[in-house]
């Protein structure tokens, strides 16, 4: 299941730097995967939508691996401290998915 950063978010950056995927993005800033960039009214190559806000740090699910393969925990909720890094419900995917996905992001270079 990927990580969701939710409205009660500060703005602080704290998490951006921790990612080892590049998943997270200052609000309205756009974003990339395998060369192409996405911006607010573009869903993720996955299908999934909504994700993206233009008022507050938000993770790419397509991008976010739980930092499976990488730490025991995902280091933005780790870092965060107003909790706001939880779960994304709407994206969830097994720890093999995750270990591939983490694969593939492994192989564009990031």
């Amino acid at each position: 299941m990927a990580i969701v950063i939710t409205s009660e978010c500060i703005n602080c950056g704290a998490c951006e730097p921790e990612c080892p995927n590049t998943a997270i993005y200052e609000g309205g800033a756009s974003w990339a995967l395998a060369g192409k960039e996405y911006g607010e009214n573009d869903s993720a190559p996955s299908g999934a939508a909504g994700f993206f806000s233009p008022d507050f740090f938000y993770i790419v699910p397509d991008k976010c691996t739980e930092c499976k393969g990488f730490h025991d925990e995902p280091q933005c909720a780790a870092v965060c401290p107003v909790d706001c890094c939880v779960p994304d419900e709407k994206h969830t995917e097994d720890e093999e998915t995750l270990l591939k996905k983490k694969d593939y992001l492994d192989g564009l270079g990031r």
